[in-house]
């Protein structure tokens, strides 16, 4: 069985389904408080890779923090991808939860049951 890591805020309802059907399947899993456990940008980077996404996809734009810094505005491009990873170091709760990353390699940004169940399917 493949050994995965969830990222979670204890507060999001998405967070809390996502745990809910990966104890019913019985995962082997370690849950991350990702606002607390801070990943580092390189961390980050790896997750992006293994999702194949860009920090801007994993952003969630309508924050406070991201008004704040005009994460709207930001070019999404790659002369921006690190400023836009150093943010979401910097301020986790910009990151889009939860995400669950698998010994394989692989990773998935955890939104909905289907999402959940692909990453059980590997």
């Amino acid at each position: 069985m493949i050994r995965m890591e969830i990222w979670i805020n204890p507060a999001c309802s998405k967070c809390r389904s996502a745990l809910s059907l990966l104890d019913a399947e019985g995962a082997d899993y370690t849950v991350r408080r990702y606002l607390e456990d801070v990943p580092s940008e390189d961390e980050i980077r790896d997750v992006l890779d293994r999702l194949n996404l860009e920090p801007w996809d994993i952003t969630r734009i309508q924050e406070a923090v991201a008004k704040e810094l005009g994460l709207k505005e930001w070019p999404r491009d790659a002369s921006a991808r690190e400023r836009w990873i150093a943010a979401l170091a910097e301020h986790p709760k910009l990151i889009q939860r939860p995400i669950i990353t698998a010994d394989d390699g692989t990773a998935v940004v955890a939104r909905t049951e289907e999402a959940v169940r692909d990453a059980l399917s590997r």
